[in-house]
């Protein structure tokens, strides 16, 4: 009867409710059994739930204060809304309202009087029950009724009623903290009772455990809500570490200890991720991170130590470590095999065991904690519970024998299951479980610290929880020992996401490492430590991932493993640390777990992404499928190689991972098992690229991953598939020259992604697409040295292309369902080589073009972006420059799209129109005065004023802008410039340019106002002589090439004021001499800066100064003599000596060595060609017999005299040896 009654207890079941089964003949031909679906058998009908809350919701509205049998129906109505099962995941057709929720807590607040306290009690249980399993979303009415009657409750009613009225308030609040800060000051004051019984000194356990899961839960913050404020936030804070720093009291059972220890460290954690945290001044940040370290190893065996109080940041490792064990007896390992034998299989009984659901248990867990449970599931995918698993784990050192004994966990070995009686072994469990529970929420914590800290805060407590390779002795207590040795999945998961997150972004920190160079035995550098560190991670890792068994913790070390890889600098480490790893990862890309496959493949594109070309990798991509990393491969022993042959039978790779369309075919005719000539494996493709498009083409053996299961599925799942078109473009980026040979082979692939329905596998392929034309273009670019012979042939580029455009990628681009598709395919189309492009048939050519014109009128403005791009990369290529309608439709097209609303569009639309400048330059040069004839004036003159409104736009759509603007004025002729209608957009375009070069614009875009008025000051045409803007933009360069703080943009003016190659051009002598002051001035400041980043551009800067101030003298006329001699006759005419005599002398590679390359072009930026010493000094011998031959009168002649002196000494100088 009891147990009748306790399966009743969710719901009562009428007879009515019961389904009638149709009575069935006994007989051999009766159809089978079929038991009914969940949704036609259950307890009662779907509405139950929803019918019981309606009526006892309508009986307590009905309910009045003053009723004389008030308390017995309170009673009887909170018993029925108590026993009903509100879960959804119990019953999904449960729809009761939000609404509904808070008007029935609101009105039974004001019936349930503060001295009934046992109605107060079922009360707040009825509170907690209905807001935790119906997950509602309070209003703010509601939250000021429920939070002000709680803590009158907890003022008003006994002790005893505490702790259900906590557990009521701690639901309430339950990610609600900003919206109760009307109450929180009664809370968390000093005497507030939340402070009260959270405090250390509070006897009663299980009040802390509660009043701390309700900070926490104040604290909590929900996404897209502000944070609580940082006065709360404080205090709790305080309350926190306190708690965790306090001793456990005295004749306290340990596990409820442990309940008040997470509930303090989920408190913690609340904290961190609630907001930007500023840890308190002094040692707060290092007692934090030594109390979670300390709790990280809470009731690991064979852990005792003295654990520091604070941890400093430092290189060197903290003073804690495991104590030295004993050396063992030798009698003992023979046993091992045996007795780890015996204790795995008896774990495995235990963890088959079912455990009952659906019981309540009599008190209740918080909301909060419940919920954080289920976020911690998510994050860390659940496993199976229980003390042990399946395979085990062993010491670090031993686990490389890949022995029975070695990879079982030293910490099982303490105890057999008969040392206690079942109720001491239950309990024993139970501590177990509540221990690991600790150590998982100080991971979390640790994890809400490195997420909190700037990294150059976190890397100083590197060392304290990843240690460099021991040298000897105990090996420290890090996350790595944690790894490596703790018995909860769920822990081990934990540990390697905080790793991973200390992992992710740390390239920088990491750039030190280095070990090429032989050890120094004085001391050790930090470079040489963090090196080591480096391969220490990389030797736990690879231990972890032999012994792992659970696929969901084996997931995350394979994560970590690539973001290792992603950060550590292999180029400046001794070569050795790629290759295990590469072939210990190859049985995993068969394992049953699609999970485990992604990651696998994550590493895998890690790898050839880091520092690509790297020479390591490129020898591991060259290795035949057979050669080190097959499953008879020692290098690849796995303790799960059940769970990792269902892609091989008897031994022999599946069919399935020996690709036809890359062994059969063209280059790629070469079977991946037949032995090779060495050049033949040189042309073979890399078994990373046959394992990819195995995996994205051919069907799957064995569909033994649930979500294939009984659906008919073929193919593998789709995150397998996309990550491995990840790694082919990884492959195509970083190591063309080995795929190049399989080119047509791999289009092939995409063109079979771009046939399917799936938009993201369709994506992917596009993106592959785009990749192989990339690395074609940087192969023919002239700047790569690429020899002809290595370059895929401009025959097979051609066929590459026109099969890829005559097949389905037309259907992307017109599927306006998927914008990010049609984005991608432009894109495609604009990695097209232009050699290419020439040679492809007419109606292609054709095809490309109109599809890219009419996309720029998408609405989509990820399209119009692609599309504009795509048409501006286009409008360079050499076959489509000299077409002039093209040219023209082009114009147009990028002229709508610089007035589109999107950002984007503006910036993609005015680098396009700086492309589309370029072209008319260089057809102006090849062409002539046909092109410039054939434009029309109208449409110039529309670009130009569109420039000029763009370039007052944001300054990424400026910087294009001006270089528009520049590149505009130089190709404008004489008969436009006088026309009255380009007169205004004329000075308008110049004083735009001026304005930008004084603005406080971004550097680049300054720099490119620069050049611009250089290009400008290209055409003989412009009046500079005579134009009122004339003025204007002389002086705005020479304020910048004596002020800006940036060496850039200063070469770039004087490059400019450079340029003007006759002297009229300079103006009056007034301007002639403001000019060749600042420039005089420059160089001699050319070494001051506060900023050593500008200091390596100074000799760039000295190079350009000096031969714009040559320019000047070669032109200079009689006039200018005076304001010349006055300038070299005194302590500045010796200081431009001195830099002049360098320049002159200066050699070819000297003058473009500086800078980071850009500088290098200098010359070309004031209008002339790399010189020799030998051409300077003869330029100089040419200005000198031009000045002599000038006839000049008194002051104007002994400014000449002065020049003449100055440039023969200056010759003098140059031609000695």
């Amino acid at each position: 009867m009891a147990a009748q009654t306790e399966l009743s207890a969710p719901a009562l079941v009428s007879r009515n409710d019961v389904p009638v089964f149709p009575p069935m003949a006994l007989s051999a031909e009766a159809a089978p059994f079929t038991p009914l679906g969940p949704e036609t058998w259950q307890l009662g009908s779907s509405s139950d739930a929803d019918k019981q809350f309606s009526r006892c919701a309508t009986k307590l509205r009905a309910l009045r204060g003053d009723s004389g049998h008030l308390r017995e129906e309170l009673n009887l109505l909170f018993d029925q809304l108590l026993s009903e099962n509100y879960n959804k995941s119990f019953d999904p057709s449960i729809n009761i309202r939000t609404e509904d929720v808070c008007s029935l807590l609101k009105h039974a607040s004001a019936l349930v009087p503060l001295s009934q306290e046992h109605l107060v009690i079922k009360f707040c249980q009825l509170m907690h029950h209905l807001l935790n399993q119906l997950k509602v979303i309070m209003d703010e009415h509601t939250l000021d009724v429920l939070v002000k009657y709680t803590t009158s409750a907890l003022k008003t009613c006994s002790t005893w009623t505490h702790s259900d009225v906590l557990l009521a308030l701690s639901t309430v609040v339950y990610g609600n903290g900003p919206q109760c800060h009307q109450h929180l000051s009664n809370l968390l004051r000093e005497d507030g009772v939340l402070l009260m019984y959270s405090s250390p000194s509070q006897p009663n356990m299980e009040l802390r455990r509660v009043a701390l899961s309700c900070m926490a839960n104040i604290c909590l913050r929900i996404p897209g809500q502000p944070p609580l404020d940082d006065q709360y936030r404080s205090v709790s804070f305080s309350v926190f570490l306190k708690t965790l720093q306090s001793a456990k009291p005295p004749d306290t059972d340990e596990l409820f200890y442990c309940m008040v220890i997470q509930a303090a460290l989920k408190g913690l954690q609340c904290c961190l991720s609630g907001g930007k945290w500023k840890f308190g001044g002094g040692e707060e940040l290092g007692s934090v991170l030594a109390l979670l370290k300390r709790l990280m190893f809470q009731g690991a065996p064979g852990v005792s130590v003295e654990w520091p109080t604070v941890l400093y940041p430092a290189a060197l490792p903290q003073y804690e470590s495991l104590p030295v064990p004993k050396p063992a007896d030798p009698q003992k390992p023979a046993e091992g095999p045996k007795d780890a034998a015996v204790a795995g299989k008896t774990s495995g009984n235990k963890k088959r065991k079912s455990r009952g659901k659906g019981k309540k248990t009599n008190v209740e867990e918080s909301r909060g904690n419940d919920e954080e449970e289920d976020n911690k599931d998510d994050k860390v995918p659940a496993v199976q519970k229980g003390g042990g698993r399946e395979g085990g784990r062993g010491d670090p050192e031993s686990l490389c024998k890949f022995s029975a004994l070695s990879l079982y966990p030293s910490w099982k070995k303490n105890s057999s299951d008969s040392e206690f009686s079942d109720p001491e072994g239950s309990a024993q469990c139970k501590l177990r479980l509540y221990h690991g529970r600790v150590r998982q929420g100080a991971l979390h914590g640790l994890l809400a610290v490195a997420k909190s800290l700037e990294k150059r805060t976190l890397y100083g407590f590197w060392s304290s929880f990843i240690p460099d390779s021991p040298i000897g002795g105990p090996p420290p207590l890090t996350l790595l020992t944690i790894i490596l040795k703790d018995l909860s999945p769920k822990v081990r998961a934990c540990a390697l996401q905080v790793l991973s997150a200390m992992l992710d972004g740390s390239r920088q920190f990491l750039a030190v490492a280095e070990d090429t160079a032989s050890p120094r035995t004085s001391y050790t550098p930090f470079s040489f430590s963090l090196a080591t560190s480096v391969r220490e991670l990389h030797r736990t890792l690879s231990l972890a991932l032999l012994a792992e068994t659970s696929p969901q913790t084996l997931t995350q070390v394979i994560k970590c493993l690539a973001y290792l890889v992603a950060n550590a600098p292999y180029h400046r480490l001794r070569p050795g640390l790629l290759s295990p790893l590469w072939k210990q990862m190859r049985p995993y890309v068969r394992h049953r777990d699609a999970n485990v496959r992604v990651s696998v493949l994550t590493l895998y594109g890690a790898l050839v992404t880091t520092q690509a070309p790297l020479p390591e990798v490129q020898l591991l991509l060259r290795q035949p499928e057979g050669s080190g990393g097959g499953s008879s491969n020692a290098g690849s022993f796995t303790p799960q190689s059940s769970a990792l042959s269902w892609r091989q039978r008897d031994g022999v790779s599946s069919p399935s991972h020996t690709p036809a369309t890359l062994s059969q075919r063209g280059s790629c005719s070469h079977s991946p098992r037949a032995p090779r000539t060495p050049g033949e494996e040189d042309s073979a493709p890399p078994w990373l690229l046959q394992l990819c498009v195995s995996l994205v083409t051919q069907p799957r053996e064995d569909q033994s991953d649930n979500e294939g299961a009984g659906t008919g599925v073929t193919l593998e799942p789709s995150p397998v598939r996309l990550e491995a078109l990840q790694v082919m473009s990884h492959l195509v980026r970083g190591y063309f020259s080995l795929v190049q040979t399989c080119l047509c082979d791999v289009g092939q692939v995409s063109a079979r992604c771009l046939k399917e329905s799936d938009p993201s596998i369709q994506l992917h392929g596009t993106k592959l697409l785009e990749e192989l034309g990339t690395g074609i273009i940087q192969q023919y670019r002239a700047e790569n040295n690429i020899p002809e012979s290595s370059r895929v042939p401009i025959s097979q580029v051609v066929l590459f292309w026109t099969e890829v455009l005559s097949g389905p990628l037309n259907g992307a681009l017109q599927n306006e369902q998927h914008p990010t598709l049609q984005t991608s395919a432009c894109e495609t189309l604009s990695s097209i080589l232009p050699q290419a492009f020439a040679q492809l048939p007419d109606k292609t050519q054709l095809m490309c073009i109109t599809v890219l014109l009419g996309l720029t009128y998408s609405e989509n403005y990820l399209v119009k972006t692609a599309a504009v791009r795509a048409l501006g990369v286009y409008v360079l290529f050499p076959c489509l420059r000299e077409d002039v309608m093209f040219v023209a439709d082009t114009a147009n097209t990028i002229l709508a799209a610089l007035d589109d609303r999107s950002p984007n569009v503006r910036a993609k639309a005015a680098w396009s129109l700086g492309n589309l400048s370029d072209t008319l330059i260089v057809n102006m040069a090849s062409v002539g005065v046909d092109f410039q004839e054939e434009l029309s004036d109208m449409l110039l003159l529309k670009m130009l004023q569109a420039a000029t409104r763009a370039s007052d736009d944001k300054d990424r759509v400026k910087s294009n802008a001006v270089r528009a603007l520049g590149n505009l004025l130089h190709f404008l002729r004489e008969s436009q410039l006088t026309r009255s209608a380009f007169q205004r957009p004329l000075e308008d375009a110049v004083r735009a340019l001026v304005k930008t070069v004084q603005s406080e614009a971004t550097m680049k875009v300054r720099w490119n106002a620069c050049c611009a008025l250089g290009n400008a000051f290209r055409n003989p045409a412009l009046p500079l002589d005579s134009a009122p803007w004339s003025h204007d933009a002389f002086s705005a360069l020479c304020h910048v090439v004596t002020s800006c703080k940036n060496f850039k943009v200063r070469i770039k003016s004087a490059a400019a004021l450079s340029v003007p190659t006759h002297r009229s051009c300079y103006g009056d002598t007034e301007r002639f001499t403001c000019v060749w002051s600042s420039l005089a001035k420059a160089l001699e400041n050319s070494e001051d800066t506060n900023d050593f980043l500008e200091y390596r551009y100074s000799a760039s800067l000295r190079h350009t100064l000096s031969q714009a101030l040559l320019h000047l003298l070669s032109i200079s006329q009689v006039q200018d003599m005076p304001v010349l001699g006055a300038s070299m006759a005194g302590d500045e005419g010796r200081g431009i000596r001195e830099h002049l005599i360098k320049y002159v002398r200066e050699e070819e590679e000297g003058g473009k060595g500086r800078g980071d390359g850009e500088e290098a072009q200098g010359e070309k930026d004031t209008g002339g060609e790399s010189v020799t010493p030998q051409q300077r000094i003869s330029g100089l011998q040419q200005t000198l017999i031009r000045l002599k031959g000038l006839k000049a009168e008194g002051e104007e002649d002994r400014g000449k005299e002065e020049v003449v002196q100055f440039l023969e000494e200056l010759l003098k100088n140059c031609e000695e040896p």
